[in-house]
C-alpha cells in the first residue's frame, strides 16, 4: 500500500527523510512508457549550511551553483545530475526551499515495465544479466526509468507535472522498511566512512549495490575502525 508523496513528507533533513523512502515506489512515463520502481537503497547528502556539521561529499557543499540549483528548491523534485558524463542519476530534494539536500536513489527493484528499463539500459550500453541488475546502482537506475539529465533536472515528483516530456510520481509506503545503515559508495575521504553513516538500504533484498570504498575513504575508516558490510 502506498500514497502520493507530499512536500510536508519531504521538508525534513535529508538524513531525515532518507529512510521512510524505503520501500517507496517511483513511477515515470517517458515517451509514452512506464516503469515502475521499489526502492531498496538510498543515500544523503546536505548541502552548505544543512543540518549541523559540513558535508563534504555532497555537491552543494560550497553553496549554489548552476549545476545543483535543484538541490536548493523546493521539496519533492528530483535533482537529476550527470554521472561520468554518461549515465543520469536521480535525487529526491528534500529540506525547506532554499535549504540544499538530497537524497539518492541508489537502487530499486523494477516491478512495472521490466522490458521498456532493459531496453532503456542496453541503448546506454548497459549488460542486463539478471532482473536485479535492471536498477542496481544510481546510474544503471536512473538509465532503467528514463529520466535524463539536463532534459529532466527538477521535474516535480509530487505534482506530477510534465517536464520535457516526462512525468514523475513517488509514492510512500504505508510502513517505510527497515533500515540498516552504513558509509556511502564511492565517496572519498571522510565523507565516506562511519562518520557520514547516511547510507540506508534493505538488508538482504538481492536488488541493493555493492559496497566499494571511494578514493582515500578505506585509509581514514581504517583509523577509525570502520567495518561497513559488503554486498555481492
Amino acid at each position: 500500500m502506498t500514497r502520493p508523496a507530499t512536500r510536508d513528507d519531504l521538508a525534513g533533513l535529508p538524513v531525515e527523510v532518507a529512510p521512510s523512502l524505503l520501500g517507496a515506489h517511483l513511477e515515470t512515463v517517458v515517451g509514452g512508457d512506464v516503469v515502475l520502481l521499489r526502492l531498496t537503497e538510498v543515500e544523503a547528502y546536505h548541502g552548505l549550511g544543512t543540518g549541523d556539521r559540513p558535508d563534504p561529499g555532497s555537491h552543494a557543499r560550497s553553496g549554489p551553483t548552476a549545476r545543483n540549483a535543484t538541490m536548493w528548491g523546493e521539496p519533492g523534485h528530483l535533482y537529476v545530475y550527470l554521472s561520468h558524463g554518461i549515465h543520469s542519476c536521480v535525487n529526491v530534494v528534500c529540506g525547506p526551499e532554499g535549504v540544499a539536500g538530497g537524497v539518492l536513489l541508489r537502487a530499486g527493484e523494477v516491478i512495472e515495465g521490466a522490458a521498456v528499463a532493459e531496453r532503456r539500459r542496453r541503448e546506454r550500453g548497459g549488460v542486463v544479466r539478471t532482473a536485479r541488475d535492471l536498477a542496481r546502482g544510481p546510474g544503471r537506475l536512473g538509465d532503467a526509468v528514463g529520466l535524463r539529465h539536463p532534459l529532466h533536472d527538477g521535474i516535480d515528483a509530487v505534482t506530477g507535472a510534465e517536464r520535457a516530456g516526462a512525468r514523475a510520481r513517488l509514492l510512500l509506503p504505508a510502513e517505510p522498511s527497515a533500515a540498516t545503515t552504513g558509509p556511502r559508495v564511492g565517496v572519498a575521504g571522510i565523507a565516506g566512512t562511519d562518520a557520514f553513516p547516511w547510507r540506508f538500504w534493505i538488508d538482504g533484498d538481492p536488488t541493493v549495490s555493492p559496497f566499494r570504498w571511494g578514493r582515500g575513504a578505506a585509509e581514514v575508516a581504517a583509523r577509525q575502525g570502520d567495518t561497513p558490510g559488503v554486498l555481492d
